[in-house]
C-alpha cells in the first residue's frame, strides 16, 4: 500500500542524506590530510633553524592546514647521521639533514649534496638540480633506499674554524678537527690533517675540552650561532672546502600516499627555502665576517697556490669514492653538466 510521506518525514530523509554526504565529505577531507614528523640537525637559534621554521609555516599556510609538520630540531630524536634510517623505518617521516651522512650505505651518497669544490656557488648547483636532471638522478639512488628526495637548501660555502693558526695547507699538519662522514675526511687526511667524525651537536664541547683543534661545521654565520668563535679564534673566509646541500627526503610510501597537490606544495616550498637560505645566508655571512674581524677573530683567505693543492686532493678523492655503479653514475651526471656549461674541461 502506498504511504504518503509527511513534510516532516521528507525533512528527516533530507537531513539523513545531508548528514551522509557531510560524513563522506569529512572522510574524504581526512584522507587528504598529511602529517609529517621531520628532524633537522640545526638548532632553533641558528639561521638555518629559523629558516626551517619558516618552511613549516609556508607549507602549513599553502596547504590551508592540510599538511601538518612536527619539526624536531637539533637532532633531538636520533643522532644526525641516524635521521635517514629513522625516517625510512617509521620513527620519523622525513629527514632534513644531508645525504653525505649515508656514505656508509653507498659512496654515491657523497655526491648527493657536495662535490667539495666542484660547484663554484649554490646557484650553479641548483641549476643542475632544476635543469640538469638532478631530481631524477638523485632519486635513482634514494628510491631503492625507500626514500624520496624532495629538495635542497644550500647555505653556501662553509668556513672551517680552528683554535690554532689556519693560514694555509701547512697548518693542516696534525690538525685534529671534527669532520662529517664522507669524502671530506679523505681529502684532509691526504693533506696531513686528522679528521674525527662526530655528531654535529658535539662540536662545541669537543672544542671547549680540546678534543679537537677545529671543526668543519657550517657557514661562518651558522658557526656564530653555534658559539664556535667564542672558543676558536681562527677561520677561513670566504669558504672553499665544502658547500653542502642539506636535503629533505621523505619515506617513499609516505610520499606516494600524499595527494599530488601536497607533493607539489612540499617541492615548491623546498625550492623557496633554498632561495631564502642561499640569499639570507649570503647576507648574514658578510655581516658575521665584519663582526668577527672587529672582535679579533682571524679571517684568512688561502692563497692560489694552497687552493691548487686542495683542488688536486679533491679530484683525486672523487675517484676514490666512485667505486660503485651508482657512485660512478651520479658523479658523471654532475661532471657532464659542469662540462656542458663550461665550468670544467
Amino acid at each position: 500500500m502506498y504511504e504518503q510521506k509527511t513534510p516532516f518525514a521528507k525533512l528527516a530523509g533530507a537531513a539523513a542524506l545531508t548528514a551522509a554526504i557531510a560524513m563522506a565529505s569529512s572522510s574524504a577531507i581526512a584522507q587528504d590530510k598529511t602529517k609529517l614528523r621531520i628532524q633537522t640537525h640545526f638548532a632553533t637559534e641558528t639561521l638555518s633553524g629559523e629558516l626551517a621554521a619558516e618552511f613549516v609555516e609556508d607549507v602549513t599556510t599553502m596547504s590551508g592546514g592540510d599538511i601538518e609538520i612536527e619539526m624536531f630540531y637539533a637532532s633531538s630524536v636520533v643522532k644526525s647521521a641516524e635521521t635517514f634510517d629513522a625516517a625510512a623505518t617509521g620513527i620519523l617521516d622525513c629527514d632534513m639533514t644531508g645525504g653525505a651522512y649515508q656514505v656508509g650505505k653507498n659512496p654515491a651518497f657523497q655526491f648527493t649534496g657536495d662535490l667539495n669544490g666542484g660547484y663554484a656557488d649554490p646557484y650553479t648547483q641548483y641549476s643542475w638540480l632544476l635543469h640538469g636532471g638532478g631530481y631524477e638522478a638523485l632519486n635513482k639512488l634514494y628510491n631503492p633506499q625507500d626514500m624520496e628526495f624532495v629538495g635542497w637548501w644550500i647555505p653556501g660555502p662553509e668556513s672551517l674554524v680552528s683554535t690554532k693558526s689556519f693560514t694555509g695547507v701547512a697548518d693542516l699538519k696534525g690538525w685534529k678537527f671534527r669532520a662529517p662522514p664522507g669524502v671530506i675526511t679523505n681529502i684532509f687526511e691526504n693533506l696531513g690533517a686528522s679528521p674525527i667524525v662526530m655528531d654535529f651537536n658535539e662540536i662545541f664541547t669537543a672544542l671547549e675540552t680540546g678534543i679537537i683543534d677545529g671543526a668543519d661545521a657550517s657557514t661562518i654565520a651558522n658557526n656564530v650561532g653555534l658559539g664556535l668563535y667564542d672558543i676558536a679564534k681562527n677561520t677561513n673566509y670566504p669558504g672553499f672546502h665544502s658547500m653542502p646541500a642539506d636535503h629533505l627526503a621523505c619515506r617513499k610510501d609516505v610520499w606516494d600516499a600524499m595527494p599530488e597537490a601536497h607533493q607539489r606544495i612540499m617541492t615548491v616550498a623546498m625550492q623557496a627555502l633554498g632561495l631564502k637560505t642561499t640569499t639570507k645566508q649570503g647576507i648574514e655571512m658578510q655581516k658575521a665576517a665584519a663582526e668577527l674581524r672587529a672582535a679579533g677573530v682571524e679571517l684568512n683567505t688561502w692563497s692560489d697556490e694552497d687552493m691548487a693543492v686542495y683542488r688536486k686532493a679533491v679530484a683525486d678523492t672523487w675517484e676514490e669514492y666512485a667505486t660503485t655503479p651508482e657512485a660512478k653514475e651520479l658523479l658523471a651526471a654532475h661532471l657532464d653538466f659542469l662540462k656542458e656549461i663550461g665550468a670544467i674541461e
